[in-house]
């Protein structure tokens, strides 16, 4: 649980003093381990004693490492020892072109900027925490005088108590439903809220309380959401006694419907204690950790407990992990973890961190109340760690059995389709629009590891397109793609180039598609075409490739299923990116194109005229007349729409 004015950022109240210590070496830029060592040297001529954050850059700029220092002379002094490197380190230095210092005041500080420096950069030589998602919550908001109980993500500006993190949006779900189920509190909009006349389907189904049309008073209101937030914290049994107690009383009375209302209630709230209770006595508020290895893979498996009950768990697979020491890579994760999610009171591991200390002060820091990190040795929290252990190899070898199968259906696919060596990045184009209107494009990222989603990237068809022209559509979303990658990365160090395109479409498509890399310069990547079956039937589709070949594949084939999952994502992504947009300019009209036509002028003119196409066919006495349009703005106005020719 968090306050809502507690300040998103660690280090809010924290000054650096960034200075960019830079050495030119002059040629390509091709790693060259010599010139990396002496633009470490020329830096350490100016480097202070002092605690701090350095970044290591190539010649291009790009951050390539960031490290933190209790002494930044003497940390960064290490990197001039090459021999003593391990072999990935001394492929760092050898592209090092130039540093950036920030110094701070403590060690703690420089701890946590350099876990915000690693998410915004995000180098190729650090430990990255790859599932970037932001972790929901639920908030019960204390801004209306009945509060709302609603799902949340992202920053935590709004006036309310925060319970979180959820290790998912399903372990939230089934929680709002309990909360529904127990405390009948409300969890609609302030305006559907405000515009109600009668209860809605909610309350028929004993879901919620009523209180927009006065079913329940707002003190009763009050002892509802006391018993929720006592129930989010832990302390259910005093909640289980006061409704017991009600159902005695109401039985008593004879009011054997009013009984029943919380004899369901009670069996909701014991249901949802057998479900999410565990065996953590004493532990209270708390995230555990345990960490598994096989084979250069690494899965750290963390369990959400707050109040005494399971908020769900989740598996990571940090990224960059190849000979960095496990311990190295557990305390990079946390402090990566725990900047966008408040730590607990306490954090359980499975094993001892060289840095526990420091990770547990720069922590305690960033929550402004202390922060504990053990190792349980015995007892129901050591079955807890032993739990997440057991929880982390099964995940690991899950992940990789699916790996091995993913690599072999890309080794499969190299051979099919004549490529070098199986794909990294593949790359899956569809369009999707209604005769035209809000056309848009969508690109899905597929590789190794499965979908890359932070990769997926959205077009909005800017050109005039004759309606149904997919032809024109692809030639648009392909040349914004490779003219932005050749700005970019014309080198193609960054991985972003794809190994394979899929196209969703035939002979035709596939020719445009051969066209526009042609004239784009690019020669070396290779394009399929995926043509629907005969009426459109899965399972018999054809591929095609440039120079006519064409390509099928029995309809039970693995390959075969493999690139419909492809396909059909993107056909997914597609269609929820026209969706949105076309909803977008539902929403629109118009009159949000007029300068000097704000929201109040807009509703103004909507009320007096009752549509857009009506202000704009008024003549100017009409729009004179409109409340709140003075006679320059209804001039400015009918000018707009009927300009002077």
């Amino acid at each position: 649980m968090s306050k809502a004015d507690r300040p998103d950022q660690p280090n809010a109240s924290a000054r650096f003093n960034e200075e960019a210590a830079t050495y030119t070496v002059r040629g390509s830029g091709a790693p060259d381990i010599e010139a990396g060592v002496a633009a470490i040297r020329n830096v350490l001529k100016t480097l202070p004693v002092r605690p701090g954050v350095y970044r290591m850059q190539d010649a291009r700029g790009d951050v390539l490492y960031v490290g933190k220092a209790k002494g930044l002379k003497s940390r960064v002094a290490n990197y001039t020892q090459v021999a003593r490197l391990p072999k990935r380190l001394q492929r760092m230095v050898s592209q090092t072109r130039s540093m950036t210092i920030v110094t701070t005041r403590t060690e703690a500080e420089a701890l946590l900027l350099e876990a915000q420096l690693i998410k915004r950069f995000r180098p190729p030589y650090n430990v990255l925490l790859r599932d970037d998602k932001s972790f929901p919550f639920i908030l019960l908001r204390d801004d209306h005088a009945f509060p709302r109980v609603q799902k949340h993500r992202g920053a935590r500006r709004a006036k309310g108590q925060y319970y979180g993190p959820f290790a998912s949006a399903g372990s939230v779900t089934r929680t709002l439903n309990a909360l529904q189920k127990l405390f009948l509190l409300r969890s609609c909009s302030d305006s559907f809220f405000t515009n109600r006349s009668r209860p809605c389907l909610l309350y028929q189904i004993r879901r919620c309380s009523a209180p927009c049309v006065g079913r329940i008073g707002e003190e009763e209101y009050g002892e509802l959401v006391a018993d929720a937030k006592n129930f989010l914290t832990g302390k259910s049994t005093g909640v289980q006694a006061r409704l017991g107690k009600s159902m005695s009383e109401a039985a008593d009375k004879q009011d054997y419907e009013l009984a029943a209302v919380f004899r369901d209630r009670l069996r909701a709230l014991t249901y949802i204690q057998g479900s999410q209770t565990v065996h953590a006595e004493g532990l209270g508020d708390g995230d555990i950790f345990a960490l598994a290895c096989n084979a250069g893979q690494m899965c750290i498996q963390a369990f959400f407990i707050r109040g005494g009950q399971n908020w769900g768990h989740r598996a990571f697979f940090p990224a960059h992990t190849n000979d960095v020491p496990e311990a190295e890579v557990l305390s990079s994760f946390l402090v990566q973890f725990y900047e966008d999610v408040p730590p607990p009171r306490r954090i359980l591991l499975d094993r001892d961190l060289p840095e526990a200390a420091l990770i547990a002060e720069a922590l305690s820091e960033r929550a402004e109340r202390k922060v504990e990190i053990d190792r349980p040795q015995r007892g129901a929290r050591k079955k807890l760690i032993d739990q997440a252990k057991r929880n982390a190899e099964e995940a690991l070898e899950r992940r990789q059995a699916e790996s091995t199968t993913q690599g072999k259906l890309l080794r499969e696919l190299a051979e099919t389709f004549e490529l070098a060596e199986p794909p990294k990045r593949i790359e899956v184009y569809d369009n999707s629009h209604i005769m035209g209107a809000n056309a848009t494009g969508a690109m899905i990222v597929a590789g190794p590891e499965g979908f890359r989603k932070n990769q997926y990237r959205k077009f909005n068809i800017k050109s005039g397109i004759t309606p149904g022209d997919d032809f024109g559509m692809m030639r648009e979303v392909l040349e914004r793609r490779f003219a932005r990658l050749e700005k970019e990365d014309p080198d193609r160090s960054s991985g972003e180039w794809p190994d394979l395109l899929l196209i969703d479409g035939g002979k035709g498509q596939l020719s445009t598609v051969c066209e526009i890399l042609e004239n784009a310069g690019v020669h070396d990547i290779p394009v399929v075409g995926v043509a629907k079956g005969p009426d459109r039937n899965a399972g018999r589709e054809t591929f095609h490739m440039p120079g006519g070949r064409e390509i099928t594949f029995p309809p039970n084939a693995p390959l075969l299923f493999y690139f419909q999952r492809l396909r059909d994502e993107a056909h997914r992504f597609a269609i929820g990116t026209h969706r949105a947009k076309r909803a977008k300019s539902l929403t629109t009209s118009t009159l949000d194109e007029v300068p000097g036509i704000g929201p109040n002028r807009k509703r103004a003119l909507l009320m007096h005229f009752g549509t857009a196409r009506a202000v704009k066919g008024a003549a100017l006495d009409d729009l004179e007349r409109a409340p709140g349009i003075s006679k320059t703005m209804a001039l400015q106005l009918y000018d707009y729409f009927h300009p002077h020719g």
